[in-house]
């Protein structure tokens, strides 16, 4: 398992953290569907697939809520994420232009965005060296790094499992209202730059 846990890492390239709120500010300006997804993708720190095929019933925005289904997770198992501020904004900005179904959406209304869309827009902004799946790891570094959540709270925010058997085993708990809290300290963080942030 570590050597594919460095290879996973050496094919993913991840924007260092500290560069992350100036990114943030240049993402803003720029247009289209994909700029949203993500930003959305980066707050949530989810993966590609779990964002371009949210579904707007997955969403309880009064509760600031995001229930992904175990169908649609890599663990087969569901997977809940604390919406902060600005992940909750972004879904009313983007709902007129949404379809019915899908949240984040394609040239067809009725499909969802491409999983190539956020990888072509890091290109276009000439961050081509880095993955969009490495936005995770930019989060999970900045955790670590700068946050005092235990290890189990920021694994939790990225749906891993728990390395160790045994103690996943006796895991009764997701976490949730520390994430909650982290997913704000987060928000904050990744907006720092964007002094009046507009849609």
């Amino acid at each position: 398992p570590k050597l594919r846990e460095t290879a996973r890492h050496q094919h993913h390239p991840a924007l260092p953290y500290e560069q992350l709120p100036a990114f943030i500010l240049e993402l803003n300006e720029q247009s289209g569907v994909a700029r949203y997804a993500l930003e959305f993708l980066i707050l949530c720190a989810s993966r590609t697939g779990e964002v371009i095929g949210a579904t707007w019933d997955e969403f309880d925005l009064s509760k600031g809520i995001w229930v992904i289904p175990k169908e649609r997770m890599k663990a087969g198992i569901a997977h809940r994420v604390a919406l902060g501020t600005r992940a909750c904004q972004i879904l009313s900005v983007v709902r007129p232009f949404s379809g019915k179904k899908y949240v984040f959406v394609g040239r067809k209304k009725d499909l969802p965005l491409s999983n190539m869309a956020m990888s072509m827009l890091l290109r276009r902004m000439g961050y081509g060296e880095y993955t969009v799946h490495g936005m995770r790891s930019t989060f999970r570094n900045w955790a670590g790094e700068q946050t005092t959540y235990p290890f189990e709270v920021c694994e939790q925010a990225l749906a891993h499992r728990l390395p160790d058997a045994v103690a996943a085993a006796y895991l009764r708990t997701d976490f949730f209202e520390k994430r909650v809290n982290l997913a704000a300290e987060w928000t904050k963080y990744c907006l720092s730059k964007c002094e009046q942030h507009t849609p």
